[in-house]
Order: C-alpha cells, then structure tokens, then sequence
C-alpha cells in the first residue's frame, strides 16, 4: 500500500488526520496508539454502547446514558491505545520481519522501547481516571480484564486461535456496559459478550488474512492460516453464531421489535460481507474488517430507537 507522508504506517488511510495535521512530535505516538486507524476503538467501543442500551431499555429508561457513552468513548480510545501499544512492545521484532507492520514506529524506530512504555503508562491511566467514574462493581470487573489483555500479543506464537482471545478481551465492554447502568451482570450481558467473541473472531480472520503469507514463514499463528480456503465457510458460521447470540440477549433484555429489526439489518450487513469476501485480495479484507464499525451503528441504532419507543 502506497504510503504518502514520511513516517506514515502502511495500513492506514492515506492522508488522514494524524499524517496531515498533528504536530510532529506527536505523530510517532499518535501512530502507535493508532489515532490514524479509528476501527480498532469502534471495534472496541460498540460492545460497550451496545450493552448499556440494552441495560437502559431493561431498566425502563427511553434513552442510554449519555454520559456513560462519552466515558465509554474515551476509555475505549485510551484502553485501544494502550493495548496497541503493548501490543507492539510484545511484537516489535514479529512487525519488523512483515511488510503491513514493518513502518510502525517502533520496528521503523521513530519511538524507543522505552517511550513506547511511558507512552502505554499514560494511556493505561487515562483509562483508569474513566474506569473509576463507574460503580465499584463496575471497576472491579473492569480490572478483571487485564489478565485477557496482556495474554493476548503472546497468544499467536502458541495457537491457531489468537482471535478468539482478542475477542475476549475486545468484548468485556459488553460486560461492563451491563454492570455500568444494572450494578451486576445479566444473562443479557453474556449472551452479547459470547455472541461479540464470535464477531470478532470473524472479522479478525478476514483482517489476519492480510499478513497469512508473511506469518507463515515467521511462524505466526491465526485463524486466517488455520481455516485457509475454508475461510468463507468459517466466517460464516461464526457471523451466525454471532447473530444467534445478539438475539438471544435482544430477547432475554425483553426488548421490542426495532431492536430485532437492528439485528436483521446487521445480518443482511454480514451476508454482504461474505459475499464480498476474496481472501487474497488484501485491500478487499481490509476494506471488509473496516467495514464492521457500519454494523456497530445498525446494531446501536436499533436498540436505541427501540428504547426510545418503548418507554417514552
């Protein structure tokens, strides 16, 4: 993929705007956090949204919580920054040895090990200050998701299943967003934690297939390695059992049926997914995984409106 600005990382959207409009100084961070690929926070931040609609519409309110949706924006953009860049600390020798990582800033060396980690120090504080605007069960179960965390960049060197370990650890939003409004957890909150883990073990295999030649010869495992040919297959059962899951918890949430109409929708958005996919078509699956924060906004705007609805 061409890359336009000096420093820029190959897989991000040319010119956005990190490349054109943040200081200098700042860009090398900025990267490393990946402020210039927004997908991964969306990704990170919808089973968050999702949950605490859910939880307000079981509760009887017409609306979520609109300041527990800006604290769950703000952690899942410090919290997304914070796990990437560990997550390059871990990698740094892996991403210099493939050709979409290589220009990070860590293997290009415009950040030092040693900034990285500072870096990650105060985005994991960030992070903090907004888990502790929550209630204490909140915070404790926000605390239980680190052990998830920290496993995770350590996962593809032991498994063919590393995505089902991000996707544990890129769901517990569905838990805390439930716990956030409830104070405990709910059988809903599950349901959309199980059916999230299986959501993103399926867009995570069509982003992994990207890097599958480059990981085979350094040895690096996934699912898009794993499923191969089959992926088409394996994405679709999992976007089933995804959907499966999203309506369990829809309906164990007694919600109505604009929210079963959200879930409809985002079926309809995953057939088109698949239909699309062609697994050696690199552009194709990036443009595909990106795709997914478009089905982050069906599934929130069904909920929303059916809340609204429903107890207005």
């Amino acid at each position: 993929m061409k890359i336009d600005f000096p420093g820029a990382v190959a897989d991000a959207v040319s010119g956005n705007w990190v490349d054109r409009f943040a200081p200098e100084w700042l860009k090398p961070y900025a990267r490393l956090a990946r402020w210039d690929r927004p997908i991964g926070w969306w990704l990170l931040l919808w089973p968050c949204w999702w949950s605490s609609a859910l939880a307000r519409e079981a509760a009887g309110f017409w609306l979520p919580n609109f300041w527990h949706l800006v604290l769950f924006l703000i952690g899942a953009i410090a919290m997304r920054g914070a796990g990437c860049t560990y997550n390059d600390i871990v990698d740094r020798k892996f991403d210099a040895m493939v050709e979409r990582t290589r220009s990070r800033p860590i293997p290009s060396g415009q950040v030092s090990v040693v900034q990285a980690v500072i870096f990650m120090g105060l985005q994991a504080l960030a992070g903090l200050v907004v888990l502790l605007q929550f209630n204490t069960y909140t915070i404790i179960l926000g605390f239980c998701s680190l052990g998830v965390v920290a496993a995770y960049p350590f996962m593809k060197r032991i498994t063919y299943w590393p995505q089902s370990v991000l996707g544990l650890a890129f769901n517990w939003g569905a838990l805390v967003g439930w716990s956030a409004t409830q104070g405990k957890l709910g059988l809903p909150a599950i349901a959309l934690y199980a059916g999230g883990i299986l959501w993103t073990i399926g867009y995570d295999t069509i982003y992994a297939h990207q890097d599958k030649e480059d990981d085979a010869l350094i040895g690096v495992k996934s699912t898009a390695r794993l499923f191969g040919n089959w992926t088409e297959t394996a994405v679709t059962v999992l976007y089933l059992g995804a959907t499966v899951l999203f309506v369990l918890a829809a309906t164990l949430a007694d919600a109505g049926p604009l929210a079963f109409l959200g879930l409809a929708a985002g079926a309809v958005h995953f057939i088109w997914q698949i239909i699309r996919l062609d697994i050696d078509d690199n552009d194709q699956c990036l443009m595909l995984f990106r795709s997914n924060k478009v089905y982050g906004w069906i599934l929130f705007a069904g909920f929303t409106l059916d809340a609204l609805i429903a107890n207005f």
